[in-house]
């Protein structure tokens, strides 16, 4: 997962076993930042970009729930948010029953 900004980039990765490696190569680019204990939760289905509405669905049913981080646009199936790992069961009851259950 990315999400970038005007100031920043962001990543997460799956295997830690580089992890020092890898981060010592990016610093030859710029400052790190190492944050730990977090889960992706993935929503995902066929959102047209240009379909109003679906955004704000998401946004309302994760309104408890602090979000790290959030990647979109890399297809139209699949919008992605970064969480607390010890909030990931609240994440996905709430995603479900406000989503799938409405």
């Amino acid at each position: 997962m990315i999400s970038t900004s005007e100031v920043a980039v962001s990543l997460t990765i799956d295997n830690t076993k580089h992890l020092k490696e890898i981060i010592s190569e990016l610093k030859e680019y710029g400052e790190v930042e190492v944050d730990s204990d977090l889960t992706i939760a993935c929503i995902v289905g066929d959102f047209i970009a240009e379909e109003t509405g679906f955004a704000s669905k998401v946004f309302a049913a994760l309104e408890e729930v602090p979000i790290r981080m959030i990647s979109y646009g890399g297809s139209h199936h699949n919008i992605s948010v970064l969480v607390k790992t010890e909030l990931k069961k609240q994440t996905l009851q709430s995603l479900s029953n406000k989503l799938l259950n409405a």
